[in-house]
């Protein structure tokens, strides 16, 4: 620090070590009240990151929280349609509304603003990022316990985005059983680490399929490898979750509340304890 140095960091260009880091962090609408943010990724695509998105919500609200869902995977977006929403959202002189699900979760998703759900969005890596920020801070979540986001895979501009510019409480990974995904899974789990943000589960989806006629859980795609990839990275919780055709068909059918959800107990439990970024108003 110079002998000169006035404490004053924006009339300064000397990069010594009073320097203050300027956060990057945005605030959410001036309406909105959210207590916790959590994040779904993977580092790639095709591993039910969506599914694991609506599940894990409609877990949250089953145990009495008010929740509500960000589809942050602009150019994928499936979230509405496992909850049965197709309307579109609004807005108001203040912002935009989510649209509401049957159980009363609040959603925001690009398919909800799209006149037709099959119309492509065909957009750069950063115009794509800076949609996703309004629906951080031009939508209104109203009183909400928990907002998830679900995040496109890999670790480009919109999880980097998110990452920087939006409070996330922590992450939940999800991953399926084959050697390739693990070492994707790894990309993520260092991602998170390198942005400060802990990782709260892991899920690893089409774990296996239960016999029809048995009951024995067959690992159709390799021996699972959460709880090593778990213990190797000290994440605390995980859920395994089965190759099932009476889920896809609920999701399929809008229908995703009506699935049981509770193999995310022991996930939900680490969501519970992770730290709320309003805790000074609280």
């Amino acid at each position: 620090m110079s002998e000169n140095c006035t404490h004053n960091c924006s009339t300064c260009g000397s990069n010594c070590g009073s320097r203050k880091q300027e956060s990057m962090l945005k605030e959410p609408h001036k309406d909105s009240k959210i207590k916790k943010v959590i994040g779904i990724v993977s580092g790639k695509g095709g591993v039910g990151k969506s599914m694991t998105t609506s599940l894990l919500t409609a877990y949250a609200n089953k145990m009495g929280k008010s929740v509500g869902v960000m589809d942050a995977d602009m150019t994928g977006p499936s979230i509405p349609h496992m909850f049965g929403v197709h309307e579109r959202a609004t807005g108001s002189e203040t912002g935009i509304l989510p649209v509401i699900s049957p159980s009363g979760i609040q959603m925001m998703s690009m398919n909800l603003l799209l006149d037709d759900e099959s119309t492509p969005v065909v957009w750069r890596g950063m115009v794509i990022a800076g949609t996703v920020m309004q629906f951080w801070t031009d939508v209104v979540w109203k009183d909400l316990d928990l907002l998830f986001i679900d995040m496109p895979p890999g670790t480009g501009d919109v999880p980097l985005t998110v990452f920087q510019s939006i409070p996330i409480a922590g992450i939940v990974i999800v991953t399926t059983p084959q050697d390739l995904v693990e070492m994707v899974v790894k990309k993520a789990v260092n991602m998170a680490n390198m942005m400060d943000v802990p990782v709260l589960g892991l899920v690893e989806n089409m774990s296996y399929l239960t016999c029809p006629d048995c009951g024995k859980k067959i690992e159709v795609f390799g021996h699972s490898k959460a709880e090593k990839i778990a213990k190797e990275y000290k994440i605390p919780a995980i859920a395994r979750m089965p190759l099932d055709p009476e889920i896809a068909t609920k999701a399929d059918n809008g229908r995703v509340e009506d699935i049981d959800g509770s193999a995310f107990k022991e996930i939900f439990d680490q969501i519970e304890k992770a730290e709320r970024f309003d805790k000074e108003n609280s």
